[in-house]
């Protein structure tokens, strides 16, 4: 069966986020002055094909634990759906 993962990867409380802060700024400047943090982060959306759902949640979050995530800096969710 075919299968979509939807990974979001931000930073951790507590770290930095320059981009962040950039873009608040920026929308401040353009008159956004209600938003008070911006939060920066990734978004991966993975199709794989697997033998059932729970193989396929598995197989993403090692994807997430070896690859796609640094787990000093980030966390991360994800979501995983059958394909149509």
């Amino acid at each position: 069966m075919k299968y979509r993962g939807k990974i979001i990867v931000v930073l951790k409380e507590g770290v930095f986020d320059p981009q962040g802060v950039t873009i608040r700024n920026a929308l401040h400047t353009l008159g956004y002055g209600e938003v008070g943090e911006v939060k920066t982060g990734k978004f991966f959306e993975v199709m794989m094909e697997e033998e059932n759902l729970e193989l396929a949640r598995k197989r993403i979050q090692e994807m997430c634990d070896q690859l796609l995530v640094n787990p000093v800096i980030e966390r991360y969710s994800f979501e995983v759906g059958v394909e149509q």
